[in-house]
Formats: C-alpha cells, structure tokens, sequence
C-alpha cells in the first residue's frame, strides 16, 4: 500500500501563537470561518480570512525580586549598571513565546537588535525557558528578568519575593489562537466552540483562570493593572514566520549561542 500520511482527527487546534497558525494557514490546513463572532476583539487578534482567533493575551514584561535596589520600568533599565550579569531570559531558539518577544521587540523600540547587544553586553543570561526564569530570580540567583505576566503575578500571591512590570515602552505577547482544521471531522460543533471561546463566557473562563482575556470588556484576573494601562506592541506574524531563520541567527550571534 502506498504510504501515506493520515489526517489529523482533531476538530479544532488551540496553540501558543500566530506565527505557527500561518504556516498551517499557508499549507492550506485550516478551515476558515470568517462568521465567526469577533465583537470586542481588536482586528490585529484573528485572521483576516476567519483562518484563527486569538483566546487570550500572555505577554512578556520584566520580573525582579524584591531584594533588588533598582526597580525597573523601562527595557532599557535592563541595560543599566545595577543591572550587570544579574539578568535571565528565555532564548528564542528553544521558546516561541521568546522568539515572538524577541521580534517584536527588534520591530518597536528604536534600539532595535542594539538593544539585545547591549543586554549580552551586560551580562544577560538567555537559556531555557520562562519557567526557568522565574526560577532564577525567584531563588535569588539572579535580580531581574524577562518572562510571561501569569508565572511571577501568580507566585506573588503565593509569597514568592518576585515582582511584575509592564515596560512603559509596551510588552510583546502571545494569543494562544484557536483554529479549525481543514479535515476537522466535525466542522459545525468546531465552529460552535469557536464561538464559545470567543463569547463573553469564554473569555470570562480565560481570566478566572489567570489570563487577559483577548475580548475587551472582560474584567482581568486580580493582580494585573487596569487593560487599558497595558501596551501591546504589534507584530507581523507573516514575517516571523519567514524570518525565522534569520531571527535565530542573529540571536545566537550576539548572544554566543
């Protein structure tokens, strides 16, 4: 028998972020739903095409631990003196949430790729991923790092000596979106899970679990500040996606990686 490769069983596909859903988007293996009920969702959280819907917002800010002297507000704060050789960040060759954060903000602040040169400069620590961070600043290892809002706000509550910042210049962030597959077995209920994610309730369910809801209007979970005080900075998933290589390269160039 010839061999061949079966369809996936899966109705509906629901990852981390957009850059993945537009290479699958590209081979032609989502179904678009372009019905789909997007009120309160901002035009730059799902495909054009109805291809994906974002689910929820996980960006990526600073953590310090509170032992620290300098309290930082800005990016650039990471680049200063008190902060040398005390920085962990995840590295955006074995993390997407980090690739992601990496290019948008290569595409935002004027510093561009200078900024992430004067982090190596200065010490900065990128391995592993997020979970690894929280880790190193948390046990003192190091003072500040880059990480996703949810980890340090929820251990925060628990006591852990960790703080959260959302830079005044705007956080990057992923949108866990939500598709259907083209050889979904069961498009009609995929389509009515869709729109249950994306419903008032569903996004009420995002927050109570302890993420911003993708939906405007949604109350965030305790600990984050008010949604309208938070920056997200753009991103062109498209181009991520054909940059990828090339982002990876550059990273571990300036990183020695």
């Amino acid at each position: 028998m010839p061999n061949s490769k079966p369809a996936p069983l899966a109705d509906v596909l629901l990852i981390a972020d957009v850059v993945t859903m537009e290479g699958l988007k590209a081979e032609g293996l989502l179904l678009n739903y372009p019905q789909a009920d997007t009120t309160g969702f901002d035009a730059s959280l799902f495909d054009e095409d109805g291809a994906y819907f974002s689910t929820k917002l996980i960006t990526t800010g600073i953590v310090y631990n509170t032992a620290a002297t300098m309290i930082p507000a800005s990016w650039l704060d990471l680049t200063k003196p008190e902060a040398k050789d005390q920085i962990a960040m995840p590295s955006p060759l074995t993390s997407g949430a980090a690739l992601i954060h990496t290019v948008t903000l290569t595409d935002n602040p004027a510093e561009g790729w200078d900024f992430y040169s004067s982090l190596a400069a200065n010490g900065a620590r990128a391995s592993g991923g997020n979970g690894d961070v929280l880790t190193a600043v948390a046990g003192g290892e190091k003072l500040y790092g880059m990480i996703v809002d949810y980890l340090p706000i929820r251990e925060a509550a628990k006591g852990a000596p960790v703080a959260f910042v959302f830079p005044t210049e705007g956080v990057s962030a992923v949108t866990e979106p939500a598709a259907i597959l083209a050889s979904a077995p069961n498009p009609d209920n995929a389509k009515l899970f869709i729109d249950f994610l994306l419903s008032e309730e569903g996004q009420q369910l995002a927050s109570s679990r302890g993420y911003i809801p993708a939906r405007d209007g949604i109350a965030l979970p305790a600990g984050y500040p008010d949604r309208a005080e938070i920056k997200v900075l753009p991103y062109d998933a498209a181009a991520a996606l054909a940059n990828e290589t090339a982002n990876k390269e550059q990273f571990g160039e300036i990183f020695g990686q």
